[in-house]
């Protein structure tokens, strides 16, 4: 079995539809990458990554950075790890409202532009070959994954800190939920 990291992107430098939808870090979140590489640099050799694959969206993009410069790797993009994607008719002043309402029932309950039973499987399936990766990815996206190996039906197990880092391991063929990564004291939204 392959161990793959996954990993919350550091703490982005907005909120959704503050200054951007696609943020990078703050300082916190930088420091919070410089962590999280350090982290998975110290995992005894035959468990540390050799891949970084990351979501397309900055503030991942940022928080693999470190990770993949010091491996001396390139940033694989995988947008299967990626932000939920909301319903297209939503402007950025609705989004966070219809978070909550997601974050608050079962995956066969969100509403929107897709079945989401289907985009969480598909998530984890962006996982299983990436065995000896490191997957920098967002709160909903690890939500899914840790939700579908537990076999929960809630859109939320568990609030994965920023940079947190959820352990799994791989056959190639299915996925097993080693640890949750640290939990987050404070709200998303």
């Amino acid at each position: 079995m392959a161990r793959i990291y996954l990993i919350r992107h550091g703490r982005p430098a907005a909120a959704w539809g503050e200054a951007s939808a696609d943020p990078g870090l703050d300082a916190l979140g930088a420091q919070q990458s410089q962590v999280a590489r350090d982290w998975l640099l110290s995992r005894p050799p035959a468990e540390r990554p050799q891949a970084v694959v990351s979501s397309p969206l900055q503030r991942c993009q940022e928080t693999a950075r470190p990770t993949a410069v010091a491996l001396g790797v390139p940033i694989l993009t995988e947008a299967r790890v990626g932000e939920i994607p909301t319903p297209a008719h939503l402007s950025d002043a609705e989004r966070p409202q219809w978070l909550r309402n997601a974050f608050a029932g079962d995956w066969a309950q969100i509403r929107g532009d897709l079945d989401y039973e289907v985009w969480r499987r598909e998530v984890a399936g962006a996982l299983v070959a990436r065995g000896g990766a490191a997957v920098f990815s967002h709160f909903v996206a690890i939500n899914a994954v840790v939700s579908l190996l537990l076999g929960e039906a809630r859109v939320l197990s568990f609030r994965p800190d920023h940079a947190s880092i959820t352990v799994l391991e791989t056959d190639g063929a299915r996925l097993t939920l080693v640890a949750k990564g640290a939990e987050a004291t404070t709200q998303v939204l």
